[in-house]
């Protein structure tokens, strides 16, 4: 059996029961104790990534929440009724100000660390960089020069030059 459960839910989201683990197709899951009909399978939440290739090089850039030194693709949560490939045009043009398109589809990768779902595209965008109140530096980098790493977002940049290379 699969244990995957993260959070407390202590206390049922429909109702305010307790919950209690349960098995369900395989998976520990938390479970109304009062059997209102409430599960919590912990379903990884969508994130994209996007490579965003501009004429100068890629763009990574630094959050301003992550250490100094730490940079990495252009990253935003799906919205409400949003598809993936709306959200990788949305991401580029608020956070760097940048008109993409091109939309193409990269990979998808578990970030683990906070179960997430990556869904990577790289895009073909061009403008001016106007940074957004959650970034605070950027790179670029020649695709030649660009190289992957190991987190999910790493992952895909490595995917995404073996695409380009084929």
């Amino acid at each position: 059996m699969t244990e995957y459960i993260q959070g407390s839910y202590a206390f049922c989201a429909h109702c305010g029961a307790e919950t209690k683990e349960e098995p369900i197709d395989g998976h520990l899951v938390k479970v109304c104790s009062k059997a209102c009909g409430f599960a919590f399978f912990n379903n990884p939440t969508p994130v994209v990534a996007v490579i965003v290739e501009t004429p100068d090089g890629v763009v990574l850039a630094h959050n301003v929440l992550w250490p100094q030194g730490m940079f990495s693709l252009i990253t935003g949560y799906v919205d409400p009724l949003e598809v993936p490939e709306q959200t990788a045009l949305r991401e580029t043009k608020e956070e760097l100000g940048l008109d993409a398109r091109d939309v193409t589809f990269v990979g998808h990768y578990m970030f683990e660390a906070k179960n997430q779902l990556i869904i990577a595209f790289a895009v073909k965008a061009e403008g001016t960089i106007q940074l957004n109140h959650e970034l605070d530096e950027y790179k670029l980098i020649p695709v030649d020069k660009l190289k992957g790493w190991p987190s999910a977002t790493g992952q895909a940049v490595t995917d995404w030059l073996n695409q380009i290379v084929a």
